[in-house]
């Protein structure tokens, strides 16, 4: 099983840096606002824009990415229990059936 720590990792360093721009450039704009000069607030307004644009696309394939990683980890989980399962029947249904009894316990208690 391959581990993805490091590539986890870096896209939550990319995406703090992402949000941490984002903000900055939001904080500009809020201060230019105060000054009120229509020139300063309509760059300003672009940047951030164009910063919350590029935050948007980064998320949206940083969330695409995640998917795609936690869907080959939950495939890979499956085929070592279906390996498992394969390789020791008798000691899965013992598994299964203390499962069922605790289940039946806590059930029952209701």
């Amino acid at each position: 099983m391959a581990n993805r720590t490091p590539n986890i990792d870096a896209s939550t360093d990319q995406l703090k840096s992402d949000l941490s721009h984002l903000s900055n450039t939001l904080e500009e704009l809020v201060n230019a606002t105060a000054d009120d000069s229509r020139s300063n607030i309509k760059e300003m307004r672009e940047r951030a824009e164009k910063r919350l644009k590029d935050t948007r696309s980064h998320l949206e394939a940083r969330g695409e990415s995640i998917y795609s990683d936690t869907r080959e980890n939950v495939r890979e989980q499956a085929d070592a229990c279906n390996k498992y399962v394969n390789d020791n029947p008798w000691t899965s249904v013992g598994i299964g059936a203390a499962v069922g009894v605790v289940v039946g316990l806590l059930i029952g208690r209701r």
